[in-house]
């Protein structure tokens, strides 16, 4: 009796390990397709009006919420609503690069790339989507 039921509970056991390993490997496989997919282009910021713009990317494993606010053509702030990352909290910094650079093309923060490009891509669909909070 115990044998049988010691049976089932190792079979479950490894019916759910397979489970949910499989789900993982296949989320792994998918986050990093979609990062390795990622292009980064610069939005023409002599465009946009004064405003906020709210944007997002979600790579599955690593997602980023932002709210971008533009003043006289240029990028005055960016606040991360949102960032879901693996060990890639170090990558939040790379918003001051590119207020400092007025650009999206800087350099991802070393030891947490793929949260960088995540976040540089929300900032870029802010920015390119025109997806307006409020105007000033």
């Amino acid at each position: 009796m115990y044998k049988k039921i010691a049976i089932g509970v190792v079979g479950v056991v490894l019916v759910s390990a397979l489970f949910f390993g499989g789900r993982y490997l296949y989320q792994t496989w998918k986050y990093k397709k979609i990062v390795s997919e990622i292009r980064i282009s610069n939005p023409d910021l002599s465009t946009l009006k004064d405003g906020v713009y709210k944007g997002s990317f979600d790579a599955i494993l690593v997602a980023a919420d932002v709210t971008v606010t533009v003043e006289g053509s240029k990028i005055k702030s960016i606040k991360i609503e949102k960032h879901r990352n693996e060990k890639g909290k170090s990558a939040e910094a790379i918003t001051d690069r590119v207020i400092a650079e007025q650009s999206i093309e800087v350099d991802t923060i070393s030891g947490a790339t793929n949260s960088s490009k995540v976040i540089l891509k929300a900032i870029e669909n802010a920015l390119t989507q025109n997806s307006k909070k409020d105007n000033k």
